[in-house]
């Protein structure tokens, strides 16, 4: 997946890596952004939050992680926090927590994913994940709808232009 390279800039104004999502204009609904910053001022993830619902709430927020970021840390039966965003987002403040874990291999283009699909103790919670080939971490969680193979066709970087500071 030579596309999903690190990328290096004089001054950082975003992510110092690709971020793997669904392109807003492909994508009916609204999409908010968030940046994960560190102390230093480096960038240690994004997700990006897409409404489908018309303004009732998000349906599913993508997240992608770089390798070190503390966000990945979550201890065994933990969720993920793009499942914590999820659920703040939806104000729903039910204690959820994973109950299992399955690998499975998708294809996307060319290229095969060993996808890890998470049970959850939500059942209308759908969160799958995967590793990329820079290392940064893709999770994917949906409200309410199943996550399918065909998602997956769907997910491309966007243009670093979309988390530039104005």
């Amino acid at each position: 997946m030579s596309f999903l390279r690190r990328r290096s800039a004089a001054t950082p104004a975003g992510p110092d890596f690709d971020v793997l999502a669904m392109d807003p204009g492909d994508w009916p609904g609204n999409l908010g952004a968030g940046l994960l910053p560190a102390p230093d001022g480096s960038c240690q993830g994004v997700f990006l939050r897409y409404d489908l619902f018309g303004g009732r709430g998000p349906a599913m927020i993508i997240g992608n992680l770089p390798e070190g970021s503390p966000a990945r840390e979550v201890a065994e039966g933990e969720i993920p926090f793009e499942v914590g965003q999820l659920l703040v987002a939806l104000e729903n403040e039910e204690q959820v927590y994973v109950t299992g874990i399955e690998d499975t291999p998708v294809m996307q283009g060319d290229n095969l994913l060993i996808v890890r699909r998470l049970k959850l103790s939500e059942s209308r919670i759908s969160c799958v994940q995967f590793d990329r080939s820079d290392n940064v971490l893709v999770t994917i969680a949906s409200w309410d709808r199943p996550i399918t193979d065909d998602l997956y066709a769907l997910l491309k970087p966007l243009p670093a232009e979309l988390f530039q500071q104005g």
